[in-house]
């Protein structure tokens, strides 16, 4: 069955090139290795740029969008398929659901909030894949030391660290999903616990 891997990342179009390639290296790499793009289907900046290279490259790219974005032509049409969601909650659900893992790369205050969500969805066992962090050129540094900085002072645990994965570049990123220990669903009631 063919690996889904859920990408979040910016729509800006004023970004540094050197994120428009990791975007679309990932996007070459998820077709040539046989798997699926959801994102959420921009028309625009890293989001656009990683669904063209999937598609570019032979593979398929789903897109899933609220109708009040579709209404503002905010959706890019070239998908393989688009899903129309009724508000942005039903999105970002049928995202995490459809992935069996999910990537951040850089990107503003939405990307932030997808990660971090469903960061907390496994925290607290509502899902149970890989969540990687694509952090090209030191973007997402500082996040990660925040994270960090919140398990030293206790507001998280420091197993709570394990929730996701570091990666430099986009080939190790999805060698972090095709190589991530399976997630049971003991593993997932204890952190949920802690």
């Amino acid at each position: 069955m063919k690996k889904t891997i859920c990408v979040y990342c910016a729509s800006s179009t004023k970004v540094n090139q050197r994120y428009y390639d990791a975007a679309v290296e990932l996007g070459e790499l998820i077709a040539q290795k046989g798997m699926r793009l959801v994102n959420g289907a921009g028309t625009m900046g890293l989001m656009r740029a990683c669904a063209d290279a999937v598609l570019n490259s032979g593979g398929e790219a789903v897109g899933v969008i609220p109708q009040f974005m579709v209404d503002r032509n905010w959706h890019y049409e070239d998908m393989t398929d688009l899903i129309i969601t009724k508000d942005i909650h039903e999105r970002k659900r049928k995202l995490a659901n459809m992935a069996d893992a999910l990537i951040a790369l850089p990107g503003g205050c939405g990307t932030f909030e997808e990660l971090l969500e469903v960061i907390t969805w496994k925290q607290l066992g509502i899902i149970n894949k890989p969540i990687v962090i694509l952090n090209t050129d030191g973007y997402y540094t500082p996040l990660i030391e925040m994270l960090e900085k919140a398990a030293r002072e206790h507001f998280m645990r420091e197993e709570h660290l394990r929730l996701w994965t570091v990666a430099s570049t986009p080939e190790e990123a999805l060698e972090q999903v095709e190589n991530a220990p399976a997630w049971d669903a003991d593993t997932a009631k204890f952190m949920a616990r802690i």
